[in-house]
C-alpha cells in the first residue's frame, strides 16, 4: 500500500506476504468509531476487516472499451495489448458508525459518456498526488510488474462505515470478498519517477 498523507503508520511487516502489512490512518479514531463489529467482515484465508482497519481502494480506468469485471484482464481485450492504465487510489478506514460513508455508493459505477465510471470516487479527500508506476501486489516485490499504470493517490483518509461492507463483499461485479496483500513500499530512487501534485479531473 501506499505511504504519505494521512496514511503513514507501519502496520508491521505481517506474515512476509503482504498480509497485515502497508500503512495504516495515523489519525485518531473515538472509541465509539474503534468497537468491534461483530465478528468483522469480508473474510479471506488472512482473516476478516474490522472496525479500525485501514484499506486502499484502487480505481482503474483503461483507455480500452470494456465492460467491468474481476482483476486486471478486464481492463484489456483482445485488440489493443497495451491499454493505457490509471488508477485512482483512495484510502480509506472502517469505523464503526452508520453516519459514515456507504462503501456501496463509493464503490458505484454506471455508463457516463458512452463509458463506465466510478461515480462514487471522493472529491474531498485532496489534491492527488500523481506519478508513472506499475501494477502492484506482494506477487511484484522481487519481480517487477509488466503493466505500467499512471497513478494519482489521495492524501486524505475518508471514513467508511463497516457495516456497509458485508453487501459489496457479497456481490460486487469484481467479484472480490476479502482484502489483498499489499507489495513492500518502494523505496530504491532507481525504481521511483517524478512525482507531482495534480487538480482533481
Amino acid at each position: 500500500s501506499h505511504a504519505g498523507g494521512e496514511f503513514t503508520v507501519y502496520a508491521g511487516n505481517g506474515d512476509g506476504a503482504g498480509n497485515n502489512s502497508g500503512y495504516r490512518y495515523s489519525g485518531e479514531l473515538s472509541e465509539a468509531e474503534k468497537k468491534p463489529y461483530k465478528k468483522g467482515v469480508c473474510k479471506g484465508e488472512q482473516g476478516a476487516l474490522q472496525s479500525g482497519d485501514t484499506i486502499e481502494v484502487h480505481y482503474v480506468h483503461t483507455t480500452a472499451a470494456v465492460t467491468p469485471g474481476p482483476g486486471l484482464e478486464s481492463c484489456m481485450v483482445e485488440s489493443i495489448h497495451n491499454p493505457q492504465l490509471r488508477i485512482e487510489a483512495q484510502v480509506m478506514v472502517l469505523v464503526n458508525d452508520k453516519n459514515a460513508l456507504d462503501f456501496n455508493d463509493l464503490a458505484a459505477i454506471d455508463v457516463s459518456s458512452g463509458r463506465y465510471q466510478a461515480l462514487g470516487l471522493p472529491t474531498s479527500s485532496g489534491t492527488p498526488v500523481s506519478y508513472a508506476g506499475s501494477t502492484t501486489g506482494p506477487q511484484y516485490n522481487e519481480t517487477p510488474s509488466p503493466l505500467l499504470v499512471t497513478w494519482a493517490v489521495r492524501p486524505k483518509v475518508v471514513k467508511v462505515n463497516i457495516g456497509s461492507m458485508p453487501r459489496w463483499c457479497r456481490d460486487n461485479i469484481f467479484k472480490e470478498s476479502h482484502a489483498h496483500g499489499v507489495r513492500n513500499l518502494v523505496l530504491n530512487p532507481k525504481l521511483l519517477s517524478p512525482i507531482r501534485v495534480a487538480p482533481l479531473p
